[in-house]
This record gives C-alpha cells, sequence and structure tokens, in this order.
C-alpha cells in the first residue's frame, strides 16, 4: 500500500488534511509561497532584496506569506540590532531546504513550457524605464 493512502486522513500539528498532497500544497500552494522558496533557496535575503526578486508581489502579500513560510517551519526571519533601523534576514530552514529539488523540478517544468509555447518578456508595466 502507498504510505498516502495508508490513512483516511493525516493530521500535522493540530490540522487535519484528508491526504498527503493536500498537507504538502498547504504548506507550499498558493500563488506566492514556492517563488518565495525559490528566491531563498540559493542564499539567504532581506526582505527589500526579495521585493526587488519580486518585483510583481505587493508588499502586503510578502510580508503575509513570509509569516506563514515561517510558521510553518519553511523559513527563518533573523532579527540583527535592537533599535531602527534593525537587519531582518530570512532563509531557508532545514526543513524548507527539503522543498528544493521540488523548485527545481517546477523551475525546469516551467522552463520547458515557456520554451515550447511561450515567449520571455520584459515588464510590461515599467514602460521601458
Amino acid at each position: 500500500m502507498k504510505t498516502e493512502c495508508i490513512s483516511d486522513y493525516v493530521k500535522l500539528k493540530e490540522e487535519i488534511y484528508p491526504c498527503t498532497v493536500s498537507l504538502a500544497m498547504s504548506l507550499v500552494g498558493g500563488k506566492w509561497k514556492a517563488v518565495i522558496l525559490y528566491h531563498l533557496k540559493d542564499k539567504a535575503k532581506r526582505y527589500n532584496e526579495l521585493r526587488k526578486d519580486i518585483p510583481s508581489v505587493t508588499e502586503m502579500t510578502l510580508s503575509l506569506q513570509l509569516k506563514q513560510l515561517e510558521k510553518d517551519g519553511l523559513v527563518s526571519r533573523k532579527v540583527y540590532g535592537d533599535k531602527p533601523p534593525i537587519k531582518v534576514i530570512y532563509s531557508l530552514t532545514d526543513f524548507g531546504k527539503t522543498f528544493t529539488p521540488i523548485l527545481e523540478a517546477i523551475t525546469a517544468w516551467g522552463n520547458q513550457i515557456a520554451m515550447q509555447g511561450g515567449e520571455f518578456i520584459k515588464n510590461p508595466l515599467s514602460n521601458g524605464i
């Protein structure tokens, strides 16, 4: 029997999921979580670096997604200094790093789709700036 089929439900941290796919997608699903993890996979970054790397995400969304990723144990947030201006660095936890092979597979698949039927373009909202 497949591991994901050994029970009717999966429980993690008091949350109940119908299957392991549902559990995994609750951690990394949505429009921005995997993108944020992708930009942290090679090195730790400050909030503003992430904003520059992902210009189409709003500040509020980035902040909320980082908090959720931190709560779920995928991202670590370290604060340096005790009075403004403080320095905050985000990085993948050891648990977050276990998602790297999946990120690389998703990236390769996305590249393949773009090269076969799409095109790479400059930011259409930048007006050439």
